[in-house]
């Protein structure tokens, strides 16, 4: 079912309310009715997110974090992007879980290709939706995407970085969660590896390193 959600709306998510430059509309393909997209707005969510280019580690992280946090009832929020966005919303697919995928284009272009079975899943399917605030036809524009990052981090509650290079897309959703207030976490990886001198640098910078799901929510 395809759809829009205007700011006004009650159905229109409170979290992205509070952000700064809220999107005037949503466009949207879910199986699920209305009043269900209400309610997955208003559940505990976590951004799940990380580098394209994964590595092996990374990929096994983010099974078992993602694994993890469905078991504790949280949506998974993502963008459906290669490597780690891809795993995380497809291992809450197979687990049982609900995921939000923010695309970086209209909501009927599918991208990247290889995601498609993702896509299909979320738009057909009541396990979750594509969003976007791009209008349909809209093609993958690469600056579309940092922009897209701020919904992510505007509709999850916290956020996890599975691995990350020192410049990376996902170090800006790590940033604009932080502005939000919202806490950030990392998983700690190999030391020789590239990809983990963009966690240890949010390390740095004040993120919580965490090495299970349980971890992000202890008192």
């Amino acid at each position: 079912m395809k759809g829009r959600i205007e700011f006004q709306e009650v159905i229109y998510p409170q979290r992205l309310k509070l952000i700064d430059s809220p999107p005037p509309v949503l466009y949207y393909q879910s199986g699920l009715p209305r009043e269900e997209i209400k309610t997955l707005f208003q559940l505990p969510a976590v951004a799940v997110v990380g580098s394209r280019k994964m590595s092996f580690y990374g990929e096994k992280m983010a099974k078992k974090f993602t694994q993890e946090l469905v078991e504790l009832q949280m949506v998974i929020v993502s963008g459906m992007a290669r490597g780690i966005d891809g795993v995380a919303h497809r291992t809450a697919l197979e687990k049982g879980g609900k995921t939000i995928a923010v695309l970086g284009s209209g909501v009927d272009v599918i991208y990247p290709p290889e995601n498609k079975d993702i896509y299909q899943k979320l738009a057909e399917g009541k396990q979750g939706m594509v969003i976007s605030e791009f209008p349909p036809g809209t093609r993958p524009e690469a600056n579309n995407f940092p922009r897209r990052n701020r919904i992510i981090a505007g509709l999850a509650d916290c956020v996890l970085v599975v691995e990350a290079a020192r410049r990376s897309g996902t170090l800006i959703t790590a940033r604009l969660a932080a502005e939000q207030g919202k806490d950030v976490f990392v998983v700690p990886g190999p030391a020789n590896s590239f990809l983990s001198e963009g966690t240890a640098w949010l390390a740095n910078q004040g993120a919580k390193i965490v090495t299970s799901a349980k971890q992000m929510f202890a008192p």
